[in-house]
C-alpha cells in the first residue's frame, strides 16, 4: 500500500491509526450495470483515470469550459475544492442534481448553501500517482474489502465504473456515508496536522514516527465532532502491526 496518496484520495496505510463508527454499516447492493457515459470535469489524475475506466463515450470538460446541457448522465467533478464554485457556475442549474463530487473534506455546509443537500458524493480511497498510471485501491488489513464509498442517485453508476477499473466501491445510504465521511475527515486532519507540526513530513513518516501524536489528535477531533454534529458514534483506535 502506498503511504503518500493524492489530494483526492488520502487514505491510511495498512499500519496507520484508524477509527470506525461502532454501528454496523448498511451497504446498499449495487446492481450490476455497464459503464455509463459521463461528463468528467477536471483533466487531472483522477479525472483522467475515470475517463480511462469508461468506454470512450465520456466528455472531458477542462478548466474554464462549460458543462453541456444536452449530455445526459452523471457529471463527475474531479477538481480542487476551491474550484467548486466556478464548476457550479459553469453547469446549467437544471443539471446540478447530476453533479457527483469526488472531493475530500466535509462539503455539507457549502452544498446546503447551494440547495444541494442530497448531492451525489464519493469518498475516494484510491491513488493515482500520475496521469495514465493504474490507480491503486485503498484496501487495508482492517478493510480488505476496500474503503471507497458512494452516495446518491448516481452511486451505483460510480461503483460500476470503479469496479470496471479494478477498484472497490460501496454504495451507502446517507447516514452511513456521512459517518464514513467524518471518519476520513478526522483521519486527514489528524495526520496532516501532525505532519505540519514536524515540518511538513510525509504521511509515511507520520505513520512510522508519530503515531502517539496522531492517536491524540484523532481522539480530540472525534470528541469535537461527536459534540457538534447530528451524527453520534463510538470511536475505537486501531493500530496495525
Amino acid at each position: 500500500m502506498a503511504t503518500s496518496l493524492l489530494s483526492f484520495s488520502i487514505s491510511p496505510t495498512t499500519s496507520a491509526f484508524r477509527f470506525k463508527a461502532s454501528a454496523m454499516a448498511t451497504t446498499i447492493a449495487a446492481p450490476a450495470t455497464k459503464v455509463a457515459p459521463a461528463v468528467i470535469v477536471g483533466g487531472g489524475r483522477v479525472g483522467r483515470a475515470l475517463q480511462d475506466m469508461g468506454t470512450g463515450q465520456d466528455l472531458l470538460v477542462r478548466r474554464g469550459e462549460s458543462v453541456p446541457l444536452n449530455f445526459e448522465g452523471p457529471i463527475f467533478v474531479c477538481t480542487r475544492n476551491d474550484d467548486l464554485e466556478s464548476v457550479l457556475q459553469s453547469t446549467p442549474s437544471s443539471r446540478w442534481g447530476d453533479l457527483v463530487f469526488f472531493q475530500n473534506g466535509m462539503l455539507e455546509p457549502w452544498l446546503e448553501s447551494k440547495g444541494l443537500e442530497d448531492a451525489n458524493q464519493v469518498l475516494a480511497y484510491f491513488a493515482v500517482s500520475k496521469i495514465g498510471e493504474t490507480p491503486i485501491d485503498g484496501r487495508t488489513d482492517i478493510n480488505p474489502e476496500g474503503l471507497t464509498a458512494a452516495y446518491g442517485k448516481w452511486a451505483s453508476i460510480v461503483a460500476a465504473r470503479l469496479n470496471a477499473g479494478g477498484l472497490s466501491c460501496k454504495v451507502l445510504d446517507k447516514e452511513v456515508f456521512q459517518k464514513q465521511m467524518l471518519e476520513k475527515l478526522i483521519w486527514i486532519c489528524s495526520v496532516m496536522l501532525v505532519g505540519a507540526r514536524h515540518g511538513g513530513v510525509s504521511v509515511g513518516v507520520v505513520d512510522k514516527e508519530f503515531r502517539t501524536e496522531v492517536s491524540f489528535a484523532i481522539d480530540i477531533f472525534s470528541k469535537l465532532i461527536c459534540n457538534s454534529v447530528w451524527i453520534s458514534f463510538s470511536i475505537n483506535i486501531y493500530i496495525g502491526e
